[in-house]
Parts: structure tokens; sequence; C-alpha cells
């Protein structure tokens, strides 16, 4: 066992994930809920970058219902961006499972 080889892939390793995290964390997600009512775009990084609602879903007498639908627009926006680096950096690490990452 060369530990000095291993050192170096190990290096390799995180640089690859480094890069891959910021490349993800510059890709947008986006999540229409309601129809389409609602529509949600995030970043990788979970960071919600714009929220488009059809006038047509805004209603006075029912704020809640609208509400729901931001609420889970967000929300699916946020779970793509995650479970896309989560494959990613599955992907990278053999599906090791290491700690951190």
């Amino acid at each position: 066992m060369n530990i000095a080889k291993m050192m170096k892939q190990a290096q390799q390793m995180q640089a690859g994930m480094l890069a891959k995290q910021e490349e993800l964390a510059a890709t947008d997600f986006e999540a229409s809920v309601g129809g389409g009512k609602v529509t949600v775009v995030a970043n990788g990084a979970g960071d919600v970058k714009s929220i488009t609602i059809d006038p047509a879903v805004v209603d006075p007498e029912d704020v809640d219902f609208l509400q729901d639908l931001v609420l889970k627009g967000v929300q699916e926006a946020v779970a793509k961006g995650k479970e896309a680096t989560a494959n990613e950096m599955k992907g990278l690490t053999g599906g090791m499972g290491l700690p951190g990452m």
C-alpha cells in the first residue's frame, strides 16, 4: 500500500468534489406546482432565485392556497438541487459515504 499515492488520490477526489459542488451551486433547478401556476427557481446551493406566480391564482379570499403553492414550489426546487448534489457526490466518491460530503 503506497500512502503517498493514496493521499494524492484523496486530494484529487476532494478537488473534483469541490469543483462539482461549485458547478451545482451555479446550476438552476426549477419546480412548477399548481398546474404551472407557481414556478420557483433555486440554485444547487438552495438559494431561491425567483418565484413566478400566475395572477389567476391570486385570490384575496384564499391566501392560504397561494401560500401553500409557493411553499411547495420552494421545497421542490430546493429538493431537486439537493438530490442532484447528492447524486453527483455519490458518483464522485463511488458511494463510499464519506463524512461531510
